[in-house]
């Protein structure tokens, strides 16, 4: 089988490279993506390797790139975007990448510093502005002018003592401060001048209108101008120290009336000059980040390969000589010719003449899963990595589950409506898959829904097939075919008896809708639902037997292809029959029910006849004979019912001790003949890790030790309680198919009722306007709730469907993931290393 049914033949290899090709061969294997390379100096610290202090220089030039985009992003400049990866600088170019990230980045400091220096001057220029036009204000708020406002002043703060005393003296002289303070400190800063000078300060204050840029972070910030009249040079002192603590500005401001408009002059001449230097600051900033901001993505591209490489190169060994780099990877087994070729040109663009060698190893080692994908199988592959990575060579679900995968869920979410709605959305993200992968965005929601694109679209497809076949669309059926029920009732017992049912005797006529379900079950109030159940129950039961097996038959080909005889006798055919003879058994009963008895037919296979399918299974598996129905109706729906019945049962019971000793005897004897190991295909998967014979698939397979052999008997005994007794609790559990089918068929239901259908009841312009109103509500409420919060639990039912029911047959999950180094990978996480490092 290929590889999209089993993951990818692995090889360990050892490749051998000139120093000087070393770097060029590593690039173009990066650019291939087809290498897992392993650590060959796990004990040697990071900071002792050899290629050390190439990592750092490429993380220091990785620093200038953010810093560079940081500011770049500050000013709202779109960054060039071409989509196309260049290649991997040559060692000589660093150098010259150095030089360009330190030019940009010293320039750019420079002028952020420049620029900081310059508002920070504008700022107090600003604030010197709004003082000396603000203390206008207050010296000129009284009439009288000045003299009467310091005169009035001196009043307030002076005691009547003081002015006994200093009556001799002449006039006192009172002494002033001016500042700008945040808006916010001002009442502390009120009530802290009031207690520490004991309320013998003047305070004027008032907002400036305009917030101010703050220079160092570039916010808005609102502020104050105070002034502030005291007596006495220890006030003053202690005037300052309170507005140094408060973070406030103080600005001289003179005391005539002239100087103070003089000032005022030179302020808005120094302000206008300023803000002309800024101007031409910010241009030449603007047209440095214009000029990055082309090539920015290109030196991270580049920058983040060139690391990669040396991140790579610090896994490799030196020989003795100091000449070769020794280094082992994993590669798939289709494509050793492809790398040898992507060796060849590196060697060639290197100069080197040394041919490289790469030499494959034979190893115990289990090696890494590889599955190839594309865009479209990449997402159903995903699925089946989250429950476990499969081991190596192991049958891989990911195909089977890109049929089964949205047909459970469309068992689930059957409406053409809403199908149509989910598909549309997926074809939409399909046709336009191009321009929104380069919308790169951080919202994990929406990267969850364009990276499931195809899951959806698939999933949108299959319930509007299913929606068909239930013949539901927004809750309501569609009458192509016309019905195949005839029934004498007029419009007024249609519209107004809620208790109307379907009579199969009378009102059917033969012959079966062609396709789906007959439209006239949606006026069936009475027995619709029953008749829904029923039909629903059944399907779902008969849908998870059939994938049941088909899971076991998987394992089939798991047995076969690592040759374990054993498992493949005493493992896979006892799991078979098992199922079959139960459970399949009860699924040939329903059509046999489907088949023998209607409604039309005569005793003994008249529908008041037909037995129930669990009843009779319950029967079966105890041993019961059915009672007797009267009137002349059969206790059996087939000759030998009662002997085949028994015979499965006792045939199903007696596999389980095969399944449970057969395999741990068979390996106890086999030990004990070689007395060294088990003989071949007699060993067990816990003992292998699922891998008997790897080696001869191109990569060697797992080789540990013996397991005891009482841990053997508690695996199997393990394995067999979960398989019989899971066998019947997920045979149950795909019921959540039909029950999830139902609820989303009354929710549907339900809104059509109580939303949608009060505006179809209007008449008139009203009428049209209610409706309009109602649908959009109605249609809000259907994306929301039906689509979107039903359509993800029906999503995640199937996911446990497929996880639980379905992989535990035959899937195990215990292997590692294929982790090649790959250049596209690197880009696209955003990482500049290897998980190695």
């Amino acid at each position: 089988m290929g590889s999209l049914f089993r993951s990818e033949e692995m090889a360990l290899c050892q490749l051998f490279l000139q120093s000087e090709a070393a770097y060029a061969c590593v690039s173009e294997l990066g650019e291939l993506g087809l290498v897992q390379f392993r650590d060959l100096n796990p004990d040697v610290n990071a900071f002792q390797r050899k290629f050390v202090n190439e990592v750092r220089r490429c993380d220091e030039m990785e620093r200038k790139l953010r810093y560079l985009e940081k500011e770049i992003k500050k000013d709202g400049i779109p960054m060039l975007d071409t989509g196309e990866s260049p290649e991997a600088p040559q060692p000589r170019e660093m150098i010259d990448l150095e030089a360009t990230f330190e030019k940009l980045e010293n320039e750019l400091r420079e002028v952020n510093q420049n620029a900081e220096a310059l508002k920070r001057n504008f700022l107090e220029l600003t604030e010197l502005k709004h003082i000396l036009r603000k203390t206008q204000v207050f010296f000129d708020e009284q009439e009288g002018g000045v003299n009467q406002t310091t005169e009035s002043m001196t009043r307030a703060l002076i005691t009547d003592e003081a002015r006994t005393a200093g009556a001799s003296m002449g006039p006192v002289q009172l002494g002033f401060v001016a500042g700008v303070i945040l808006r916010e400190r001002l009442p502390a800063f009120e009530r802290m001048l009031w207690r520490a000078c004991r309320g013998n300060v003047f305070l004027r204050q008032a907002m400036i209108e305009t917030p101010l840029e703050d220079p160092t972070n570039g916010d808005q910030v609102h502020k104050s101008v105070f002034i502030i009249f005291f007596q006495g040079d220890q006030l003053k002192t202690r005037v300052k120290k309170i507005c140094e603590g408060f973070r406030a500005t103080l600005y001289p401001c003179p005391e005539a009336p002239a100087d103070r408009r003089e000032m005022a002059m030179g302020v808005m001449t120094r302000i206008e000059d300023l803000n002309t230097v800024l101007g031409q600051t910010q241009d030449h900033r603007h047209r440095v980040l214009v000029a990055a901001a082309k090539n920015l993505k290109n030196w991270f591209v580049k920058v983040r390969k060139i690391k990669a490489i040396y991140h790579t190169l610090n896994l490799f060994n030196l020989d003795v000589t100091q000449k070769c780099l020794i280094a082992e990877c994993w590669v798939p087994l289709l494509d050793i010719e492809t790398i040898q070729l992507a060796l060849r040109r590196g060697t060639e663009r290197s100069g080197s003449s040394v041919p490289p060698i790469l030499n494959r190893m034979q190893t115990f080692e289990n090696p890494p899963t590889y599955n190839r994908t594309n865009k479209f199988t990449k997402a159903f592959q995903a699925l089946i990595d989250a429950y476990g990575v499969a081991s190596y060579r192991e049958m891989n679900p990911a195909p089977y589950t890109i049929i089964t995968f949205p047909f459970l869920f469309a068992v689930m979410f059957g409406d053409l409506g809403h199908g149509a709605i989910m598909a549309l959305f997926g074809l939409w993200m399909i046709r336009k898959e191009k321009g929104l992968a380069a919308q790169k965005t951080d919202n994990e929601i929406w990267n969850i829904f364009f990276g499931g694109r195809y899951i959806i679209f698939l999933m949108g497809v299959f319930s509007m097939y299913t929606g068909l076949i239930y013949n539901d669309i927004f809750s309501k059926s569609l009458n192509i075919f016309g019905s195949h029920w005839h029934m004498s009732y007029n419009k007024s017992t249609v519209m107004e008896n809620k208790f109307l049912q379907l009579n199969p005797k009378g009102d059917y006529e033969g012959a079966p809708y062609p396709f789906g379900m007959d439209p006239i079950w949606q006026v069936a109030n009475a027995n619709k639902i029953i008749f829904h159940n029923a039909y629903k129950m059944k399907i779902s039961i008969i849908f998870g037997v059939i994938h049941m097996i088909f899971g076991v038959i998987m394992s089939w080909h798991n047995h076969t292809y690592f040759r374990n005889r054993i498992s493949m006798i005493y493992e896979f055919i006892p799991q078979l029959v098992f199922l079959l003879l139960l459970f399949f058994y009860m699924v040939l009963l329903m059509f046999i029910k489907w088949i023998k008895f209607a409604a039309t037919n005569e005793k003994p296979y008249n529908e008041a006849c037909a037995p129930s399918i669990l009843i009779t299974f319950i029967d079966m598996v105890l041993f019961n004979t059915p009672k007797p129905v009267p009137e002349k109706c059969e206790v059996y729906m087939f000759l030998g019912q009662h002997f085949i019945q028994v015979l499965f049962v006792l045939v199903a019971v007696g596999c389980i001790p095969v399944m449970l000793l057969a395999k741990p005897l068979l390996i106890m004897q086999a030990r004990k003949q070689a007395n060294v190991q088990p003989i071949a295909g007699a060993t067990s998967d816990a003992e292998t890790g699922g891998v008997s014979n790897g080696g001869s698939h191109g990569g060697g397979g797992g080789h540990e030790e013996e397991e005891e052999l009482s841990e053997i008997f508690i695996h199997q005994s393990i394995h067999t309680i979960e398989y019989v007794l899971g066998s019947v609790s997920h045979t149950a559990s795909y019921l959540r198919l039909w029950a999830l089918s139902l609820a989303h068929a009354q929710l549907a239901e339900v809104l059509w009722t109580m939303v949608l259908s009060i505006g179809l009841k209007q008449e008139g312009w009203v009428g049209g306007v209610v409706l309009t109103c109602v649908f959009a509500f109605w249609a809000i409420l259907t994306v929301g709730i039906l689509v979107l919060m039903e359509g993800l639990s029906a999503f995640l039912h199937t996911l446990r469907l497929h996880w639980v029911e379905f992989q535990s047959k035959f899937y195990k999950g215990q292997g590692y993931a294929f982790q090649p180094f790959s250049f596209d990978a690197i880009i696209e996480n955003g990482a500049a290393g290897t998980d190695a490092e």
